[in-house]
């Protein structure tokens, strides 16, 4: 893909952060990103972040702040009592003054289930919040059919890795789903979006905007460690936590605008 010529493209290109805390959620501010997504537990995909983080990140941020909505990880087919608490999580984040939301909700079929996110995408733009289709897209039957379903429910992006485990590996759905989509929708490319491969992704697809948790490894500061008790997945969970780092997140947005 390197050796794509690229593409003719409006710049800059903007970063939006995949943050799990308000602590990430600085982080990408410091380093230049336009927006955050907020959410916790990216090890299950990500799911809604707490009240708590929502109200502090509302406080302290100043670029727009966008949360995701999704009560569990899993697949994105959820029952009426999900739905109902996605709905709820929705009105909290327009009391608590949110920029907007991430939703996405399929059909066993996997088809989007356009019924209940027209729901959530209602409720949401009546108070002037903006909608991101998050990844449930990349588990649809049909991409580019599912992409006009979103586009004539109101969203104004996807965040897609063009049904493919990572953006890199769904490059050239991804360039087709943004020459499909003619502007009428934002495609914006996530899954795996780093400092060595954005400068070529955004050369190969044409996207404007692309997402990234530009996140590193940090080590408790605990001096006493118990060696004898697992509470996490891993080894070691206990006295480790990634969170984004500004400096990471400067050098993605400087390299997806590098010609």
């Amino acid at each position: 893909m390197s050796n794509t010529e690229p593409s003719t493209i409006g710049y800059p290109v903007s970063l939006e952060v995949c943050a799990n805390s308000v602590t990430s959620a600085l982080a990408a501010q410091n380093g230049g990103a336009v927006r955050v997504e907020l959410c916790e537990n990216l090890f299950e995909g990500g799911t809604t972040p707490s009240h708590g983080e929502i109200l502090m990140a509302r406080k302290l941020l100043h670029i727009k702040l966008y949360v995701l909505i999704r009560p569990r990880g899993g697949d994105f087919l959820y029952t009426d009592l999900e739905f109902n608490i996605m709905m709820a999580d929705i009105r909290y984040c327009i009391e608590a003054g949110c920029d907007g939301v991430v939703i996405g909700m399929l059909n066993e079929d996997g088809t989007i289930d356009k019924a209940r996110c027209a729901e959530m995408i209602s409720l949401a733009k009546q108070w002037g919040l903006g909608v991101t289709f998050h990844r449930a897209f990349d588990m649809c039957a049909d991409l580019f059919q599912s992409m006009e379903d979103i586009i004539e429910l109101g969203c104004e992006r996807i965040l897609t890795s063009g049904g493919k485990s990572t953006a890199m590996e769904g490059a050239y759905n991804i360039a087709r789903l943004i020459s499909k989509a003619a502007s009428r929708i934002t495609i914006m490319p996530g899954s795996g979006v780093n400092e060595a491969n954005v400068a070529d992704l955004v050369r190969f697809t044409g996207a404007t905007e692309v997402h990234s948790s530009a996140r590193v490894h940090v080590l408790s500061k605990m001096k006493y460690k118990n060696e004898h008790i697992i509470m996490g997945d891993t080894v070691g969970d206990e006295y480790s936590n990634d969170v984004t780092d500004a400096v990471r997140v400067s050098e993605i947005i400087k390299l997806a605008n590098t010609l």
